[in-house]
């Protein structure tokens, strides 16, 4: 079966687990192109990204002359189609408050797309949270391109639902997947029509076990605190520097390096200075795969304060590597962690996390161990990405496929 993964920007740093994704599902045979709106904004570190890059097609790469030959041809070649699509557009502009423009490129770049879709004989397409490429996938089926199905994660898509026009791209869609209970509750409760909510089928996100070795439990006497993801308002990071602060006469030795870049460098590295804690607090900057499993192995503890997530991959990965966390209590995050295997505090609590940090700190080796295989039996038995690709590809070969009986 032909399948298209269809993303907003592909591949960045952030979007690992769409790429392991991918590459579980060629391993069972299946057969994927990838597209892409556009470009990662920076060089991309991790090798095997960039051989991704090189794989995708990208229907916005500066090419606008190419996107009006795309729409012009639908136009004239596919008149059908293009009448079909047009109110379905209409419906996302007036739900989207404005954006004439972007709305007018997501028309063009749906052309392109059921264009380029139909010339690789592709049978369906699948994106990744429900915003641009949701949009775009659902104007080329109405075009007369493959059946469209897509993945919602929250919780910035959710924030505001209806300008995204959720019912619309669900009622029109294959098929949708949620990555946790928490996501599939919100999803039912955007559908137009009851009976949309069956469409919704919980596919957790996972990871390939088999890198994630576990790592030996970190010793007595270390205090080392790891921290990864895109430096943003969501993850909370800027919390870690008056966190660090608290401990500071008890834990002179404490150190939290901070994996990752983004719009909130500038306010984390305020809050370092503000705090005087330069030297305990470090910005590593975006890593590799492999740096980033190297440097989660090599800490106590995995840190990540977040204020709004889906459920995030990395909580995963810091798990199978057997190191205990420490993270917030919100949307999908409770379904994977609990005191078995870390530490849940509201977001925001600088208390609640130096004294989550604390109590990390100060746990015997023993406890930490245990702490560690509890997460990575508990990874292993909901986010195996073998599970995942699995029910990814029976979803894509029936009900994919009953879209276009």
């Amino acid at each position: 079966m032909n399948i298209a993964y269809l993303l907003n920007t592909y591949p960045a740093p952030s979007g690992t687990f769409i790429r392991r994704e991918i590459e579980a599902l060629e391993a069972r045979g299946v057969t994927i192109e990838r597209f892409a709106v556009r470009r990662f904004h920076a060089p991309l570190v991790d090798a095997r990204d960039r051989q991704e890059a090189d794989r995708t097609t990208y229907l916005l790469d500066k090419d606008m002359p190419g996107l009006l030959l795309s729409a012009a041809r639908e136009v004239f070649g596919n008149l059908p189609g293009v009448l079909r699509a047009v109110p379905l557009w209409r419906r996302l502009l007036r739900n989207s408050g404005g954006g004439l423009v972007r709305h007018i490129a997501y028309f063009m770049e749906a052309a392109s797309f059921r264009q380029k879709a139909r010339r690789a004989g592709i049978e369906h397409v699948h994106a990744h949270f429900g915003t641009n490429a949701a949009a775009v996938a659902m104007l080329a089926r109405a075009m007369g391109g493959p059946s469209y199905s897509f993945t919602a994660h929250g919780p910035d898509e959710f924030v505001e639902a209806p300008t995204l026009s959720f019912d619309l791209k669900i009622d029109n869609a294959a098929f949708v997947v949620a990555i946790s209970d928490y996501c599939r509750k919100r999803l039912s409760d955007l559908c137009a029509k009851p009976q949309d909510a069956n469409k919704i089928h919980v596919a957790r996100c996972g990871i390939p076990l088999g890198d994630f070795q576990v790592a030996p439990p970190a010793e007595d006497d270390s205090r080392t605190v790891v921290c990864v993801g895109r430096l943003c308002p969501q993850k909370g990071q800027v919390h870690i520097p008056a966190a660090v602060a608290a401990l500071r006469a008890d834990y002179p030795d404490l150190r939290v390096i901070l994996a990752g870049d983004g719009e909130s460098r500038a306010e984390v590295e305020r809050e370092i200075a503000r705090h005087g804690v330069a030297d305990q607090v470090s910005l590593y900057g975006w890593a590799s795969n492999e740096e980033v499993r190297r440097l989660i192995a090599e800490g106590r503890i995995f840190l990540l304060p977040s204020y709004a997530e889906g459920l995030p991959i990395v909580l995963m990965e810091a798990l199978a590597l057997g190191r205990p966390v420490i993270t917030t209590s919100i949307a999908g995050i409770p379904e994977l962690v609990d005191e078995q295997c870390g530490w849940l505090i509201s977001p925001g609590d600088e208390n609640a996390l130096a004294a989550a940090i604390r109590q990390a700190l100060a746990l015997p080796r023993e406890k930490l161990d245990e702490m560690g295989k509890a997460g990575r039996n508990r990874v292993a038995r909901l986010h195996d990405i073998h599970t995942l690709a699995e029910t990814l590809e029976t979803l894509f070969r029936t009900k994919g496929r009953q879209a276009d009986a």
